[in-house]
């Protein structure tokens, strides 16, 4: 994945100011276009797209300090009017495209990203790989902003304002595995983009033709594997943690990929004020 990751950067560098096919060209890499986004994501920080536009602009103010037109210096970069540009100048930059022609700067330069792979051995990640049959997740669900660390206070208040005696009415609804109640994640974006929105589901999985109450939301699942790590620590620190170790570390070094569908957390155990857990992280995967 390391090399995939390479490639696309240097496809990008060549071709940063024509529209780019992240599918096509994830599938000449041999693998997929939401895992190509998610890996890239998970290991520089910030979304494909975001990083594409840094660089523009990045090319751009060495242009936008010469004496081009600002409309050839647009359209060079693939915007098709100068106000367009301009607000992605401004974005990156802090200050206008003529404000930098004017003064010089002030200028944020986005260095050309390389991936490298790490190996440090000082943690061991316990995995396995599970096939499951279709089956679906039913609780109760809302949207909430993605948060890469520390506690979700959307998710908070969203598990506070249930009745305790719901917990208990969902956790008895659970026929299959995952067991127990649990915490899903779906409709994440493959960038992976810090704020934006997810549907968080609080609730349980059932077997596929299992009946569900009508007032619970309902994901359906489809048949697939799924890579299941377990982590015991801080929480929801250690559980973090490994959700990034599976890009650093477990995803570029085995034969398996993300597929889209969503993410579930299980709580195995946990201390009476929640600081410590163990937890399973269920990730859908298929062979790359």
């Amino acid at each position: 994945m390391i090399a995939e990751l390479n490639r696309l950067v240097d496809h990008i560098e060549q071709h940063l100011a024509e529209e780019l096919d992240v599918a096509a060209l994830a599938w000449e890499l041999g693998t997929t276009e939401y895992h190509l986004r998610r890996m890239f994501s998970s290991l520089a920080g910030m979304p494909l797209s975001e990083y594409i536009r840094r660089r523009r602009m990045t090319l751009a103010a060495a242009d936008i300090v010469g004496n081009d037109r600002m409309l050839d210096i647009a359209t060079r970069y693939g915007y098709g009017s100068t106000e367009a540009f301009g607000r992605a100048f401004r974005s990156v930059h802090g200050a206008s495209p003529a404000d930098v022609r004017r003064d010089g700067g002030p200028l944020r330069t986005q260095p050309l990203i390389r991936f490298r792979l790490t190996v440090e051995g000082n943690t061991a990640m316990d995995a396995r790989i599970v096939d499951r049959p279709a089956f679906r997740l039913i609780g109760h669900a809302t949207r909430v902003p993605l948060i890469h660390a520390g506690p979700n206070p959307a998710i908070q208040e969203f598990i506070a304002s249930l009745p305790p005696t719901e917990h208990e009415r969902l956790k008895s609804l659970s026929t299959t595995e995952p067991a127990g109640l649990l915490q899903i994640t779906a409709d994440v974006s493959p960038d992976y983009a810090e704020g934006s929105e997810l549907t968080y589901l609080h609730g349980v999985a059932v077997d596929d033709a299992a009946p569900a109450p009508d007032d619970l939301d309902a994901i359906a699942v489809d048949a697939g594997s799924w890579a299941v790590f377990r982590t015991s620590g801080p929480y929801p620190a250690a559980l973090q943690e490994t959700w990034a170790a599976t890009a650093a570390e477990w995803f570029p070094s085995n034969p398996w990929r993300l597929r889209p569908g969503p993410s579930i957390v299980a709580v195995l155990d946990r201390a009476d004020d929640f600081s410590t857990a163990t937890t399973e992280l269920w990730m859908p995967v298929e062979r790359s």
